[in-house]
């Protein structure tokens, strides 16, 4: 991550060192915040978000699932005014910028788990992320089974992006990195494959493409939407399903997908090679198209990209 010059907080942009909140935050001490990550790209018309309004609802709809008011500093904010925000806060800090990442919080200082009437904030933050999984990971990412569980949705709100929420995925990736490999699947509580620590994961086995469904307590990612469409588009058929371990290892093809990860290969899960080792046909084509369609060469998919400027 590289840092940029301006956060957007409250309504005002505000230099990086000066987007500060109290240590009693209620967010900080019980995770009571949503966020989204959104990728930017270089277009021939210059900068743009990619599926933009589809995350600021995503954002919006799990305020509502966590009874958060879209109020900060005593002005209430639409769907619209989010949105204008961000592409503000993406203006505000260059050609460099490839990732933004709104976060709605309770800042209010309070000791305690009721969080009714502590007040909001919301912050946007625009970085330089790059390849997310490393430089390598496009020729093929390792996977583990991990031991942590995906949370299920009669743990809290498995379908929104809740910053607490999030702390099951950081203990995932931490033993995937221990274990030298590049990110972790989770199991959900019945043992079927959910997802990854920050990304959706997708199989293709004897011919066709398999995903978890919505209700195996997965997020339903906007990157999993587009791939779905994308794959469709090109006469794949894709089955949104339960999928086992067994399918998974014993799979032609798997890749993972993620705003931040974008569309990640993965040439071994638990020491088993995937098909022959290789970054498959399937992943490719798709990989290809997608990044034709963020790049603004598909006008087909124009409306995926709200542009900047």
């Amino acid at each position: 991550m590289e840092k940029t010059e301006k956060i957007w907080l409250n309504g005002k942009l505000v230099d990086w060192k000066d987007a500060q909140v109290h240590v009693l935050s209620h967010a900080l001490n019980y995770g009571t915040g949503v966020f989204e990550g959104i990728r930017v790209y270089h277009t021939p018309k210059g900068p743009a978000v990619f599926r933009l309004k589809d995350h600021v609802q995503r954002l919006m709809d799990g305020c509502k699932v966590m009874g958060i008011d879209l109020e900060f500093n005593g002005k209430k904010y639409g769907k619209q005014e989010l949105i204008d925000a961000i592409k503000d806060t993406v203006r505000a800090n260059g050609d460099k910028v490839d990732y933004v990442k709104p976060c709605i919080f309770l800042s209010g200082e309070e000791v305690g788990l009721n969080p009714v009437g502590v007040p909001a904030s919301m912050a946007i933050t625009a970085i330089h992320m790059g390849a997310y999984l490393g430089p390598g990971s496009s020729a093929g990412a390792k996977l583990i089974t991990s031991s942590w569980h995906r949370p299920d949705n009669l743990c809290g709100p498995a379908g929104a992006k809740v910053n607490g929420s999030y702390v099951t995925s950081t203990l995932a990736k931490r033993e995937a990195v221990r274990q030298g490999a590049n990110e972790a699947v989770m199991l959900n509580s019945v043992g079927h494959i959910a997802e990854c620590t920050g990304e959706n994961i997708f199989v293709y086995r004897h011919g066709r493409i398999l995903t978890p469904q919505s209700a195996e307590c997965i997020l339903e990612g906007i990157t999993r939407d587009s791939i779905i469409t994308v794959a469709r588009d090109l006469g794949y058929a894709v089955d949104e399903t339960q999928v086992t371990r067994t399918q998974l290892v014993s799979a032609d093809e798997v890749w993972m997908t993620g705003t931040a990860a974008e569309i990640a290969p993965v040439t071994m899960v638990d020491g088993r090679v995937i098909g022959n080792g290789e970054v498959g046909k399937v992943a490719t084509q798709i990989h290809a198209k997608f990044s034709e369609i963020v790049t603004g060469k598909d006008p087909k998919y124009e409306s995926w990209l709200d542009y900047v400027n």
